[in-house]
């Protein structure tokens, strides 16, 4: 089963950066698109990035011109950059794989991480 695990995450002040990583593991083949989501208590889980397996990217209109995101395929990996950090982007940030190839055979579909908690804080 492929697992993926968010790490990078913790307490920043204001207008700091973070770099969230997201490593994927399993007999994967291929991973297709990847993304960043975050999440507060009360509201729904929202895209804040997504990057496909060829590297075309789209972000939230509150990541633009702050956050990057990129992804080493080699590594089963996708990275959030996030600079002038503020204090809502405290959530939640969980990483997302919509379709993953597997040397089983099969694919797996909708596959989520566990969650790493960004607090933005002075």
């Amino acid at each position: 089963q492929v697992q993926l695990v968010e790490s990078g995450g913790g307490l920043v002040q204001p207008g700091g950066s973070l770099r969230l990583s997201c490593a994927a593991s399993g007999r994967i083949f291929a991973i297709y698109t990847m993304g960043w989501y975050r999440q507060v208590p009360g509201k729904q889980r929202e895209l804040v990035a997504g990057i496909t397996s060829g590297g075309s990217t789209n972000y939230a209109d509150s990541a633009k011109g702050r956050f990057t995101i990129s992804r080493d395929n080699a590594k089963n990996t996708v990275y959030l950059q996030m600079n002038s950090l503020k204090p809502e982007d405290t959530a939640v940030y969980y990483c997302r794989a919509d379709q993953i190839a597997t040397l089983k055979g099969f694919d797996e579909y909708n596959c989520w991480g566990k969650g790493t908690q960004v607090t933005i804080s002075s």
